[in-house]
């Protein structure tokens, strides 16, 4: 009996560690080719932008900051946040879902809470 409640311990921090690996890490940052060149500061003028790190997405017309990430079971993230759009003032609070590509596991893709694709995103080098 004390075998089975040890392999049983065992599957559950298995299946929790792979959890984890499929998870999103926003630890550093992800963009379009603009946005990585620009992730230090607006470095070139460019009407398409995205740039997505573990506080914020910033476009070329949008600043959004992150109020709230709920990591799914899917593993993709849910993100809560306030935005800031170009020639508007106030903010203006948004959801979005950021999970992995089904074209390259090795990149992200931003939906709004319509489920319209803002943009596909890769680390940023």
């Amino acid at each position: 009996m004390r075998g089975f409640g040890l392999c049983v311990a065992m599957v559950i921090v298995l299946a929790a560690g792979q959890a984890f690996a499929a998870g999103i890490d926003l630890s550093k940052p992800y963009g379009d080719k603009y946005g990585c060149i620009n992730r230090n500061g607006q470095e070139v003028a460019a009407d398409q932008m995205l740039l997505l790190t573990d506080k914020e997405l910033i476009t070329a017309a949008s600043a959004c900051t992150f109020t709230k990430t709920e990591a799914q079971a899917d593993g993709s993230l849910v993100v809560t946040a306030t935005c800031e759009a170009e020639g508007e003032d106030g903010q203006a609070p948004t959801t979005f879902t950021i999970k992995r590509s089904a074209k390259n596991a090795k990149k992200l893709t931003i939906a709004d809470e319509d489920g319209n694709v803002m943009g596909e995103v890769a680390r940023c080098k």
